[in-house]
């Protein structure tokens, strides 16, 4: 099978892939992306359990796929496909209605099969929201369709995959580009990776997102923990019961387990439904999760509000999404767990509710806030949204005596220019020792506390370059550029 490794090649594929749908009736990245999502998650699995049944085969034991024939995609998508041919020999149409008619409806229903395998559930709940392909002709469907089988796996184990991986990365940030709503689910890489390696999460511990959006988070965990795993147990325990997530919307949600799938997560134990109401959509493939957990990292919606409904679950009443997340994330989390989150600058400094004001001061109490790190205006940019933001890290067990403070907030970002690892060197030079330096300060929980638990970073090394200057000062000063002004002026009327 010949196989395509240069990240050039993927994203060049990706893209025409992604222009080819533009010009199908799925005109914005909201459309496309999830169109892509589905044709390209059949292919890889397709591919994969092609491959899991060669490795059988070698050794003479059965294989029994997730997907009976018609349905898989090298029978009906795959240019040399059985079933594709004998549709396309049949009448005009022939491939645009099975699609639509035939294969969607039973992919959706593989979840209530008796005797479901976990991989037949997550495929169902990918499709869930397939009712039909957007692409408008059966002739651009087909061009799509060829388009995508051309993209090949690196071998049978799906994380060796990291290029279409980023790659498909790179389409879910597109999604919050030009103002689509999608920006809500994206949290920027480079936010995730500083996030993770603070907190490093370990093989044997479960990692957990209760809001997981796109699953950045479990996906840069799964990466970083798969690094120090060393026996075939690491690497199923890795696939199968580490991670950990709750997601509500119904688009985001296929699109999570599909990015879960395409990192090399065999069990991405995802629950659909509201975390703070509980109402679930489905739970099928988080009945075996844990009621606490050892991790707990996330990036709770910006600006959310919520209703009476979600308000009762929580200790501190609030419509605040993000207060109602925080205290979420507290009570996640295993006596001795550890937690990064993502929060705006309004969680921190607000005072004037009592709502945010308790649940800061139980968070203390609770947990050992050990750490604050001021963002840069503008890392959320390229995802639609333009808030100030920070990041918190606490461990639950011991109660806050001391926050480190670390100060990104100078550092110039834009669209051309986003934040880097590089941005963070200097923060995990101090951490270990919560140094102090022009960047860095420690607060005190009784400084905390007379400030009525205002945590907002107040870097006290900055010194504004305010004007110094007299008015007396000022004043000569104008009076002097008057007359220089004046002179100049008389020499050029002599001219």
């Amino acid at each position: 099978m010949t196989t395509q490794t240069a990240p050039a090649s993927i994203d060049a594929r990706i893209n025409s892939i992604c222009d080819k749908l533009r010009r199908s009736n799925c005109a914005g990245a909201m459309q496309y992306v999830p169109e892509l999502t589905w044709l390209l998650f059949l292919r890889i699995l397709d591919a994969r359990e092609a491959q899991e049944a060669a490795a059988r085969a070698v050794l003479e034991l059965p294989f029994a796929p997730s997907l009976e024939y018609p349905y898989r995609w090298q029978d009906w998508a795959a240019p040399t496909g059985g079933k594709r041919r004998e549709l396309q020999d049949g009448n005009l149409g022939g491939v645009f209605a099975f699609a639509n008619a035939e294969l969607l409806p039973y992919l959706r229903g593989l979840k209530d099969q008796a005797g479901a395998t976990v991989r037949q559930q997550v495929v169902s709940q990918i499709m869930s929201g397939v009712e039909q392909t957007r692409v408008d002709t059966e002739h651009n469907f087909l061009d799509v369709l060829d388009a995508v089988d051309e993209i090949r796996p690196v071998g049978v184990d799906l994380s060796q995959n990291a290029i279409l991986s980023q790659a498909y990365e790179g389409l879910l940030l597109k999604m919050g580009e030009k103002n689509n709503d999608g920006g809500q689910f994206f949290t920027p890489r480079e936010v995730i990776k500083a996030i993770v390696e603070t907190v490093q999460p370990r093989i044997g511990e479960t990692i957990f997102d209760p809001g997981c959006g796109t699953g950045g988070f479990l996906a840069q965990a799964y990466h970083y923990m798969r690094e120090s795993a060393a026996t075939p147990d690491d690497f199923t325990r890795l696939a199968e019961q580490t991670f950990y997530g709750r997601e509500k919307e119904n688009l985001i949600y296929p699109i999570a387990l599909a990015n879960l799938a395409l990192n090399g997560i065999d069990r991405p134990n995802l629950w659909h439904g509201n975390t703070l109401t509980g109402n679930e959509s489905y739970g099928g493939l988080f009945q075996d999760a844990p009621l606490l957990y050892d991790v707990v990292m996330m990036n709770p919606p910006f600006g959310g509000k919520e209703g009476a409904d979600a308000q009762t679950r929580y200790a501190y009443k609030t419509s605040a999404t993000q207060v109602l997340f925080l205290q979420e994330v507290v009570k996640s989390l295993k006596p001795d767990g550890r937690a990064g989150i993502v929060v705006d600058e309004g969680l921190l400094f607000r005072t004037n509710e009592n709502a945010f004001v308790h649940t800061k001061q139980w968070l203390l109490d609770e947990c050992d806030l050990y750490c604050i790190v001021s963002l840069p205006g503008g890392v959320f940019t390229a995802a639609g949204a333009g808030v100030k933001t920070n990041l918190m890290f606490f461990n639950k067990g011991k109660s806050t005596e001391n926050i480190w403070y670390y100060d990104l907030s100078a550092v110039k970002v834009t669209k051309r220019q986003p934040l880097t690892r590089a941005h963070f060197d200097d923060f995990f030079k101090l951490l270990p020792a919560r140094a102090d330096s022009p960047h860095s300060w420690t607060v005190s929980r009784a400084d905390i506390e007379s400030r009525n638990y205002d945590l907002k970073a107040m870097n006290p090394h900055r010194r504004e370059q305010g004007d110094t200057r007299t008015p007396a000062e000022l004043l000569t000063l104008i009076e002097q550029q008057g007359q220089e002004l004046q002179a100049a002026l008389a020499e050029l009327r002599q001219l």
